[in-house]
């Protein structure tokens, strides 16, 4: 079962500057890593204009393309897929890494910056983790805002994330 884990916080908390970091780590150790994004609203993922985003504006209920290094699709949905369901179009990797998903059932590792909130929004029997320069008296294991190469260490060996594990299978 490929682990998955949800980086949560507060807006502006730090969570995508660390991930990006995260992510390098991992893959520097040959982990093959897939990332989802929650957002509360609308988005753009296309750019208007171009063919895909004039398909789509078209009518199309799907949109793909392909290039001979990477893929996107764009699906309209009726409602919101859970974490459950698109995990299953994340195949062929070792780790699942959400942004968001704070109300999700997954792993929680949370990000509490001081500079934005004092206060966490999850609660500590929620999270894993907190990466945090902020003092808190949870017992949780605590990581400062600049400690990625600890998180990865920690995350290989409390999701027992296995290099090339089996493609689709999730564990949420």
């Amino acid at each position: 079962m490929v682990p998955i884990i949800s980086f949560v916080g507060r807006a502006n908390s730090g969570k995508t500057t660390f991930l990006v970091k995260l992510i390098q780590e991992l893959k520097q150790r040959g982990y093959r890593v897939a990332v989802l994004k929650h957002h509360h609203g609308d988005f753009e993922f296309d750019r208007p204009g171009k063919d895909t985003w004039l398909h789509a504006e078209a009518g199309a209920d799907i949109v793909m393309i392909s290039s001979p290094s990477k893929m996107a699709m764009i699906k309209k949905i009726e409602q919101e897929l859970s974490l459950k369901e698109l995990v299953l179009y994340a195949s062929g990797v070792d780790l699942i890494i959400t942004e968001g998903y704070k109300h999700e059932n997954a792993s929680k590792i949370e990000i509490l910056r001081s500079a934005i909130s004092k206060e966490p929004v999850c609660n500590e029997t929620d999270l894993l983790a907190i990466v945090t320069d902020v003092r808190t008296e949870f017992s949780i294991p605590k990581f400062a805002l600049e400690d990625v190469n600890a998180v990865a260490d920690f995350l290989i060996d409390n999701l027992n994330i296995q290099k090339s594990s089996k493609a689709g299978e999730t564990n949420v």
